[in-house]
């Protein structure tokens, strides 16, 4: 089985009783009756939650969840505990071992199965085997577990900066004061307006009651939050209403749930269990923004040169034919120009390939130097380089061309190892596309074509030049 739900309960009529309610939901379930057989048949199955119940045959339930934690082949596949009611230092003990959640016995269906796919989301978002694939692919640091294990070398548990908000001032005050403690700081207590206006800033974690001025408020303070670019990937906590409030409260907490929220909390809550749920949402969050900063990076990479650090031909060439059709569209010129290094060869031939490297990383810091931030500059050869300069006439294009021939001149270049130094010069083609050439879908292509015959000529002048080649692209 791929997937699906892996219980682990000794009881029969229990094993039955979830079985039916996840079945309802088409859910494919497999059992295990002990910890050790569970620990097996997770590895095996890989599924996407496990429910446990607290008391095994060979183990605690907390236990087999801290195990599970260690385990990296199931650090990412989340545990449910079952507990009696009112376990409240079996609850803290499992959250702490590790479990994603714990849930009362009876178990309500309702919630239960919110519960569920919240987890489901949070996983297809990355937090389960996409947290693994991508650190097995070198886009990550590495899998996120349920409790939200920090990676080496991290400090996970320090509290971020967190938002209380609530339908009350006196109630926002006794829920700081009852997480000042187990969180090692107070958060923040914010009205509703002060949330949304304030988006932009760094909360990671947001308490937020779910009745504020008028019943389900909070809720809707959530999704908004959740919606929002600046606030999407933060944490938020619900504080449930009442458990005597006209909807019940377990209601509230799969809708909760199911807009978005990362957790759901009691009024009054136990403070020590709240911070261990609230430190495991900021963790996940934390992992979650880690695993997103990778693939960005991971993305970056594949479009830069990793020696000189500018972007490759595989970039270029795209970016150069989205310029051309801007160039093209608006009339504005577009300066193409083609750098080569003179007789770069025998720099690596008398020095060495380290030698030509660092002659290459030097050039490229010399180029950018001289350009805007708005030009393209990306190394698309061995000792070839490609600029386009946007909004940029012949006369200014060939002024720029000049200058970027003067600053790699301008003074040897110092090998590694105090090996020397050596002289470079770079001879280097232009090309210039202006409105000319509106109705044509290939003009960035013939504007480089043209700029590689106008280096060659320079190539055949003697090198060490700039040669236009004018006539539009």
């Amino acid at each position: 089985m791929t997937g699906g739900i892996l219980i682990v309960e000794s009881s029969s009529a229990g094993r039955i009783m979830l079985k039916v309610k996840l079945a309802a939901a088409c859910y494919a379930c497999a059992h295990a009756a002990t910890g050790a057989e569970a620990l097996r048949l997770a590895r095996q199955l890989r599924p996407d939650a496990i429910l446990v119940d607290a008391a095994l045959p060979d183990m605690e339930g907390a236990a087999l969840c801290a195990r599970m934690a260690a385990d990296p082949a199931t650090a990412t596949i989340p545990a449910i505990l079952l507990v009696p009611p009112g376990a409240e230092g079996l609850r803290v003990r499992a959250l702490a071992a590790g479990a994603a959640d714990v849930q009362a016995k009876p178990v309500n269906e309702t919630l239960l199965l919110a519960r569920l796919r919240s987890l489901a989301r949070a996983r297809a978002d990355g937090l389960g085997a996409g947290a693994a694939a991508a650190a097995e692919s070198g886009l990550a640091e590495g899998p996120a577990d349920w409790a939200g294990g920090a990676a080496p070398g991290r400090d996970d548990t320090a509290p971020g900066r967190l938002a209380i908000v609530a339908g009350q001032p006196a109630r926002a005050l006794a829920w700081r004061r009852a997480l000042a403690g187990p969180l090692g700081r107070a958060p923040e207590v914010m009205t509703r307006e002060q949330v949304l206006a304030d988006a932009g800033r760094e909360v990671e974690l947001y308490v937020i009651g779910a009745d504020l001025a008028r019943p389900g408020e909070g809720l809707q303070l959530a999704s908004e939050l959740l919606s929002r670019p600046a606030t999407c990937h933060a944490a938020v906590c619900i504080v449930l209403p009442p458990a005597d409030g006209p909807v019940p409260a377990e209601t509230v907490a799969a809708t909760a749930l199911d807009l978005g929220a990362a957790e759901v909390l009691a009024d009054p809550f136990p403070p020590e269990e709240a911070a261990l749920r609230i430190l495991a949402q900021l963790r996940r969050k934390r992992a979650a923004d880690r695993l997103r900063a990778g693939v960005r990076a991971g993305l970056r990479m594949a479009v830069i040169d990793p020696l000189v650090g500018v972007y490759n031909r595989r970039y270029a060439l795209h970016r150069l034919d989205l310029l051309a059709a801007r160039a093209a569209e608006t009339g504005r010129g577009l300066a193409v120009l083609l750098l080569d290094l003179d007789r770069f060869k025998a720099v690596n031939d008398s020095h060495g390939h380290a030698a030509g490297d660092a002659v290459l990383v030097a050039v490229a810091a010399r180029l950018r130097a001289a350009l805007r931030p708005a030009d393209l500059f990306a190394r698309i050869g061995g000792e070839e380089f490609l600029v386009a300069l946007p909004d940029t006439a012949p006369g200014p294009g060939l002024a720029v061309a000049e200058a970027l021939r003067r600053a790699v001149v301008s003074s040897p270049v110092l090998l590694p190892e105090g090996a020397g130094a050596v002289a470079v010069t770079v001879s280097i083609g232009m090309a210039w596309l202006g409105g000319e050439a509106r109705a044509a879908g290939d003009a960035g292509a013939r504007a480089l074509q043209r700029a590689d015959d106008a280096l060659l000529t320079a190539k055949r002048r003697g090198r060490n030049q700039v040669v236009p080649g004018l006539a539009p692209a």
